[in-house]
């Protein structure tokens, strides 16, 4: 018990910040006139995605992000919300994974990748700023130009700069992720933030494919210190091309072993009233433990190791 009180009282700096930093997040959003909002955490169906398992609950599922709610909202009408929601993923372990997380999600209507790209710039800016940090993040070391604009590289050129083989030949030997997570990554956002542009279709699930070239997405990814923080796009809002993209990746789940869910019905027939929008999902968890200096995530919550 002495143990584990005098883990709190050491991360009790980095959990002051996280507190003054939830509280930037609101003001930041209320600004800009966004409604905070709240989502059920157990689902009845979460979106097939192939590389993220849920955690059954009752019959039902905790939720592995609030995006399927969020988007129900916005095809009822909403415009402009957000929430830091409490979410859930089987499996994920690691210094910058939890298996119980805070996400901090929101959606704007009428808006696409590329404006939610200066959104997210501005957020990350104006929490530095209510930090104090004069425009620099210091990480284990490491130091990171906060100054705007942040750098974008598409997927393609990352692969081209930091890759051993090209983004076109990593898809056609199945080894993107491997390529990514081991190769890419690590070297994203060194010195200054890095937007990651442009994903492959394959990889963009519910993402909106870019009108001049359907092989790419309209996604991206916010990489400071090899650290993925968000991932965000133009959403999709035709419920036939997402049905079939979630018919494609629940016989990809069933392929490689990994438990089928339930359809999302609601939320496919709640799609086809969704106005064009644009969403993102940053690891808030994460961001903390940048900004507060700390070694791991486990330092960014109150969270004891052993409790996970």
């Amino acid at each position: 018990m002495e143990a584990k009180a005098f883990r709190r009282m050491r991360i009790r700096a980095h959990l002051e910040m996280r507190m003054r930093m939830a509280a930037a997040v609101r003001s930041f959003f209320a600004e800009r006139d966004f409604l905070e909002v709240e989502t059920p955490i157990r689902i009845p169906a979460p979106a097939p995605e192939v590389h993220i398992d849920c955690v059954s609950a009752s019959g039902a599922f905790l939720q592995a992000s609030p995006e399927l709610a969020m988007k129900e909202l916005l095809a009822s009408g909403f415009d402009r919300i957000f929430q830091l929601a409490r979410c859930f993923r089987a499996g994920e372990r690691g210094v910058k994974h939890l298996p119980e997380m805070t996400l901090l999600e929101w959606y704007v209507k009428e808006e696409d990748y590329r404006y939610m790209m200066e959104e997210t710039e501005k957020l990350i800016c104006y929490m530095a700023e209510c930090e104090g940090m004069g425009g620099i993040l210091v990480w284990q070391g490491k130091n990171v130009d906060l100054t705007p604009p942040f750098e974008r590289l598409s997927v393609e050129e990352a692969f081209l700069r930091h890759g051993s083989l090209s983004m076109e030949a990593a898809l056609e030997k199945g080894c993107f992720n491997d390529v990514m997570g081991l190769e890419i990554e690590p070297e994203l956002g060194r010195t200054k933030p890095v937007f990651l542009h442009d994903y492959p279709a394959s990889e963009a699930s519910l993402a909106r494919m870019k009108p001049e070239n359907s092989a790419l997405a309209e996604r991206f990814e916010l990489y400071i210190c090899g650290v993925e923080l968000c991932n965000a796009y133009t959403e999709l809002v035709d419920a036939k091309e997402q049905a079939v993209r979630f018919r494609e990746a629940a016989a990809e789940r069933a392929r490689l072993g990994k438990r089928a869910y339930p359809e999302a019905a609601t939320f496919l027939e709640a799609l086809g009233h969704m106005p064009p929008a644009t969403g993102n999902a940053l690891g808030f968890d994460r961001l903390v433990m940048l900004f507060s200096n700390a070694p791991d995530i486990d330092h960014a919550t109150a969270v004891l190791p052993e409790e996970l």
